[in-house]
């Protein structure tokens, strides 16, 4: 059965939450709105919305703590949208729990293409097939992590990540993801020791395939960087010294050898 296209905009100036939505009823969404962080919380609780655009400079409770309360009861997609230009904004937004950021003005069709694209991504994971750029590190055969066709698990050194239930576990403690840090633990966990380029990565997230002919924009690359640290802090693994993820300097990740 088809998820209810319902979304919720929290957004505390009148116009551009007026365009928000007008926008999201163009795309099919049934729309709800919200002047300030906490309205939005309220809202988000009690209509179940399959997206949220979050607006970062609220009054009151900002977008980035609205945000962390959302993720704590929610799976809802989450688009983060800010006048300001710098970098660290999409950062903390990202390690809030947002899935995509949009920066201020933005251009109505852009961000329902990044909406529909979000929607695209499988609730249940399943790998990309892509082709590695001309300047991938060597190529090395994939070894996938250690799967169990009966059980459908997926393990590696102790961690443990079940594609269709969603859920990853560390020896026995469950670890609380996002949908996008399980995303790419999964795909990590799929391609073994082959490397994942943050190409690949990024457009595995927007429910794309690579072909290494797209342009790997600097904040694309910097917010596959996040949430892998992300995803290391939940690990409690040090790049230095890596038990699960290795990075490959200038390229991407793949799972440590056994």
């Amino acid at each position: 059965m088809e998820e209810a296209r319902v979304a919720v905009v929290i957004e505390d100036e009148a116009d551009i939450r007026s365009l928000l939505a007008d926008v999201l009823e163009q795309a099919g969404f049934t729309v709800h709105t919200a002047m300030t962080g906490l309205e939005g919380i309220e809202l988000v609780q009690r209509v179940q919305p399959i997206v949220t655009t979050l607006d970062v400079n609220m009054p009151g409770m900002d977008g980035f703590e609205a945000a962390k309360r959302i993720r704590a009861s929610s799976t809802t997609y989450i688009v983060m949208l800010t006048a300001r230009t710098e970098e660290i904004d999409a950062l903390i937004g990202l390690e809030s729990g947002a899935d995509d950021y949009v920066t201020k003005p933005f251009r109505p069709r852009e961000l329902r293409a990044r909406i529909e694209a979000m929607l695209r991504r499988p609730r249940v994971h399943t790998a990309t097939v892509a082709t590695a750029p001309p300047t991938a590190a060597p190529v090395v055969p994939s070894t996938p992590a250690t799967s169990h066709p009966e059980t459908g698990w997926l393990h590696h050194k102790g961690l443990r990540l079940h594609p269709d239930n969603r859920i990853t576990m560390l020896h026995e403690d469950e670890l609380d993801l996002t949908r996008s840090e399980f995303d790419l633990l999964a795909e990590l966990l799929e391609g073994g020791r082959r490397v994942r380029t943050k190409g690949e990565l990024a457009l595995m997230l927007r429910g794309e395939r690579y072909t290494g002919t797209e342009f790997l924009s600097d904040s694309d690359a910097r917010a596959i960087e996040v949430h892998m640290a992300n995803i290391r802090r939940k690990l409690g693994e040090s790049p230095r010294d890596p038990q699960w993820i290795e990075t490959v300097r200038g390229v991407g990740y793949r799972l440590t050898a056994d």
